[in-house]
């Protein structure tokens, strides 16, 4: 074999073993890319295990935060008054949060020092002196006044006096209007007869004083009518619980004259708060029995004229506080309810926002969180507490000085406040009570700041919380009201009695005036005169 063809040979010879390499090496490359594949498809599976691992571990989390906050519910305390009393002296991130290297140790003007407690002695109850006295004398009987010893008569010395408080029974009468009748004794057509003042209720027995009273009852002292019927019974008198609530919606419409001015002058005011809460009214136009009905409150704290008003609405909607305050201009506090967007977007109207709601927000996440534990949850309480603790100082200055006091210690906080925030919402989850309260915190953040631009503004809604509070323990008792109109009723009687309250009216006699005096008012000004702050 010449060297020609031996060398094609070997050529031939190389090119197979060549293709037989790259077939070893594409057959070792599929089997890396289908292991690389492999590895992919398991990473991918890892994470997804890691992905559900962390959602059921917070779900978990949640589940606890929910026992919890349950548990506390059903058997803790309804406080939101912080047990762990410390929290609010100290700095909160000096004891929560890791210190920063080459941070400066805290000075003595950081420190804040408690005064020891000194225990007030309890005065006893005394009888004031208004109080009618009837005094019961006990004597010697007069065989015993001689001394044994010589026979001399005793002189008395001095006495010992104890006083008890007793009452009398409600006393009941009744009043009887008689009205002289005169004829001319010439002619036979010339008669008339005495005139005598309108009743709150036309040829009914229920006189101004009895109405005070069933009103008072039911609204200020949440006493439902049928239990106001037993004890018209036990007193030997039949009054029929129908008849009764009659009288009720009849006294709320004959205030709405005084309720009219009552919303007027609150309109006028700088600061107005506003809250609502659900009511049932049975028999409601295209609804069923079960569905919720909604209590409106308005209410100003004004040194000269405060006032409360009630306003029955039977949905929630932004419509109503669009009505009740059209034309308003000024600063509205309330909640985070978004059914207020509407009117606080019109450019006279400035919305603040409640840092109670805020804290209540926290102190359910406190709740929620194990016990013994600390956290981001006492940092923010703590702040919180801080801006109260001025604002306690500061009530009874005047709207200038709250300002500059505000500006000068309140804004600090609050800076460190949103630092802090923007911090904890980013390392929180959001699904968590603490997230949710972090997430309250910063919507609300506008709103709640709002509060420094003016030493007139409160710093929560808690006065329309407090006006409201008398209703919803009603509420428990009395339950529904039948009627649009008893709602409304109860709206107008409510907003009379709270406004009396804030004005420190007394309530009975109040209320027994206006009940003689309105249906006989003529002017405006009759009315007028009836205004808590007028009356007062």
């Amino acid at each position: 074999m010449d060297s020609a063809s031996s060398l094609a040979i070997e050529n031939q010879q190389l090119r197979e073993k060549l293709s037989q390499q790259a077939l070893l090496l594409e057959d070792k490359n599929h089997l890396l890319e289908n292991k690389t594949r492999l590895l992919e498809k398991k990473g991918r599976q890892v994470e997804q295990a890691g992905i559900l691992l962390e959602q059921r571990q917070q779900h978990i989390r949640q589940l606890e935060e929910m026992l919890r906050s349950l548990t506390h519910r059903q058997y803790g305390t309804s406080s939101e008054k912080n047990p762990d009393q410390k929290t609010l002296f100290n700095e909160a991130e000096a004891e929560l949060e890791p210190q920063d290297e080459g941070a400066p140790e805290a000075s003595e003007a950081d420190t804040i020092t408690v005064p020891s407690h000194q225990r007030k002695k309890t005065r006893r109850v005394s009888i004031p002196d208004w109080i009618e006295r009837e005094e019961i004398v006990y004597d010697l009987p007069e065989s015993e006044k001689t001394c044994p010893h010589d026979g001399a008569a005793l002189t008395c010395i001095g006495e010992e006096v104890h006083e008890q408080l007793d009452i009398i029974p409600a006393q009941i009468k009744a009043l009887r209007h008689i009205r002289k009748k005169y004829a001319c004794p010439c002619c036979d057509g010339y008669l008339k007869t005495a005139s005598k003042p309108k009743q709150p209720i036309e040829k009914g027995i229920a006189s101004p004083g009895l109405l005070a009273h069933i009103v008072l009852n039911k609204y200020a002292d949440a006493l439902p009518l049928y239990r106001q019927t037993a004890i018209f019974k036990r007193l030997g008198i039949e009054l029929d619980r129908t008849s009764m609530a009659n009288w009720m919606i009849r006294c709320g419409e004959l205030a709405q004259p005084l309720i009219n001015l009552l919303h007027d002058k609150l309109v006028e005011q700088s600061v107005i708060h506003m809250d609502e809460t659900p009511v049932q009214v049975l028999n409601e136009p295209g609804k069923t029995a079960q569905s919720q009905s909604y209590m409106w409150v308005m209410a100003s704290s004004a040194a000269d004229s405060p006032a409360v008003l009630f306003n029955y609405a039977a949905s929630r909607s932004q419509q109503t506080p669009n009505q009740l305050l059209e034309g308003y201009s000024g600063a509205l506090m309330v909640d985070g309810y978004e059914g207020y967007k509407a009117i606080s977007d019109t450019p006279a109207v400035q919305r603040l926002g409640c840092w109670a709601h805020a804290r209540r927000k926290f102190v359910e996440a406190q709740r929620a969180q194990p016990k013994k534990k600390q956290g981001r949850v006492d940092v923010a309480l703590a702040k919180i507490q801080q801006l109260y603790a001025i604002e306690k100082r500061i009530k009874e200055e005047p709207p200038d000085k709250r300002y500059v006091i505000r500006q000068a210690q309140a804004k600090p906080i609050i800076h460190s406040l949103r630092q802090w925030l923007d911090k904890s919402l980013v390392q929180v989850a959001p699904k968590t009570a603490m997230g949710k309260a972090l997430s309250y915190l910063d919507n609300q953040w506008d709103r709640l700041v709002g509060y420094l631009d003016d030493g007139r503004y409160p710093i929560d809604n808690n006065r329309a919380e407090n006006a409201i509070r008398p209703f919803v323990i009603g509420r428990k008792n009395w339950l529904f009201s039948n009627s649009q109109a008893g709602a409304k009723a109860s709206a107008n009687l409510y907003s009379l009695i709270e406004t009396a309250k804030a004005n420190e009216l007394n309530l009975y006699d109040y209320f027994k005036a206006i009940f003689t005096r309105l249906p006989n008012a003529k002017t405006v000004e009759d009315i007028e005169a009836l205004l808590p702050w007028s009356y007062k």
